[in-house]
């Protein structure tokens, strides 16, 4: 049951899919790897939206040249850890929402007892080694993966549902070279705001989702563009489970 206060906070939205949907939001918990750029547009909407649990992590500390574009974080915080920022910021947006930070890397050692308890998975991360871990995880668990990824004024998104879609290791087969991207905040604020409606689409069961389909979004042009995706049966990450849904040994 809703709240009083949540039903007047969320009552623009309560007009789309009424309080049985904004009672699904409230159940789902997820996990935000990140409090970056993309990490700060996931985990500000996802928050106002009503998300039930939220939980970020993140090893990093607020640096000056991270505020042209983490608009979780101020220059008042500078110093301060990005997991404890994220806790300020995010409990001042909507405090109906449970938010949970770990101020820890995710690596193979501990991306499991991170994720446990979540039913969903936002991407906010700025390489594919970590990625990776979270395409297997969401893999393992059977939870979708909302991918995203920016540079410059390009970004990419697509949604990730294990035995409906290709993986990520299936679209991208091998890692692009390490590098330290240029980072725009407005980049980040479309690839973010698409990743969060996917994962509201994906709460609520409604609309079409990016599956087998990427995005790209190209900010010199203001245009985006799809590539359809398939599954490959000799995937590493997933190849195992479309021979086992096939019936192969």
């Amino acid at each position: 049951m809703l709240s009083d206060v949540e039903r007047e906070r969320y009552s623009r939205q309560l007009r789309l899919f009424a309080e049985e949907g904004q009672e699904r939001l409230k159940k789902k918990r997820v996990f935000i790897a990140g409090a970056g750029g993309l990490g700060s547009i996931v985990s500000l909407y996802l928050a106002a939206l009503g998300f039930g649990r939220i939980r970020i992590a993140d090893c990093d500390s607020v640096e000056l040249s991270n505020l042209n574009r983490q608009i979780l974080h101020s220059s008042s915080g500078l110093g301060q850890s990005k997991a404890q920022s994220a806790l300020k910021t995010l409990s001042d947006i909507n405090p109906e929402v449970e938010v949970e930070v770990l101020q820890e890397r995710i690596s193979e050692g501990s991306v499991d007892r991170l994720l446990q308890g979540c039913d969903m998975i936002m991407d906010a991360m700025d390489n594919f080694p970590t990625r990776y871990l979270l395409n297997c995880a969401a893999l393992k668990r059977d939870i979708p993966l909302f991918h995203g990824a920016i540079s410059g004024f390009q970004g990419q998104a697509t949604t990730i549902v294990p035995g409906r879609t290709a993986c990520l290791r299936c679209i991208f087969p091998r890692a692009p070279p390490a590098q330290t991207s240029p980072s725009l905040g407005p980049t980040c604020g479309i690839i973010g705001s698409i990743q969060v409606n996917e994962a509201l689409k994906f709460a609520l069961g409604r609309g079409e989702l990016l599956e087998d389909r990427l995005v790209l979004w190209d900010g010199l042009s203001s245009s985006l563009d799809e590539i359809s995706c398939e599954r490959n049966l000799s995937c590493p990450d997933c190849g195992h489970l479309q021979r086992i849904e096939r019936g192969d040994r």
